[in-house]
């Protein structure tokens, strides 16, 4: 259970990204959209990289023991994917759609794992769609607030990727991969042809 606190914890930890961004111009940081998405780019590529290392050379640091799962001793690990996920969505999509996706993988996911009991099922329990749902569309809300409906269309996406296994052949699709993907694609159609 400590394991599952600590990995919860490094997950919420992204939400850190955003509030980078957001704060960039009060902190005089020079942060703009362009050069978040190169340092986004940055994150990734050493993500690939230690996995590389880990996978191939064998790397093996504690931490690894502590925030990977046993199903990732052979598999790519949930951080890498996590922030390969992240930076597709902020090289893809305006800030408007992509921080709040970044927000609904690194807080809400975190929130549905905790209401959850923890085993894999095809579909997810109510309470953990609902909690999904729910936290999902308040942090929709600030970022798109001129669309409900792109509101509901990212909550929706990411409730998706967090409650719906997705198996291609043997592989488990790690929802850290598919929830930012999920929401901020949704919400950019919601917008491009919703008031159609």
């Amino acid at each position: 259970m400590a394991d599952e606190l600590k990995r919860r914890l490094v997950h919420a930890s992204g939400s850190g990204l955003v509030a980078l961004y957001l704060l960039a111009d009060a902190l005089e940081l020079g942060l703009t959209w362009t050069r978040f998405r190169v340092l986004m780019v940055v994150l990734a590529t050493g993500a690939l990289v230690l996995e590389f290392v880990r996978l191939r050379i064998g790397l093996d640091w504690r931490l690894y023991d502590v925030l990977t799962r046993d199903y990732e001793e052979d598999n790519p690990a949930g951080y890498a994917l996590y922030l390969i996920s992240m930076t597709a969505v902020v090289v893809a999509f305006e800030p408007k759609l992509a921080l709040p996706a970044m927000l609904m993988l690194a807080l809400g996911d975190p929130i549905s794992g905790a209401v959850s009991d923890n085993t894999l099922k095809r579909v997810k329990g109510p309470k953990v769609l609902v909690t999904m749902f729910v936290v999902s569309a308040l942090l929709a809300a600030p970022f798109l607030a001129e669309s409900p409906l792109a509101v509901l269309a990212a909550a929706f996406g990411a409730t998706v990727a967090d409650g719906v296994t997705l198996e291609i052949r043997t592989y488990i699709v790690d929802d850290n991969l598919t929830i930012p993907i999920y929401a901020a694609g949704l919400a950019w159609l919601a917008l491009e042809f919703g008031a159609v």
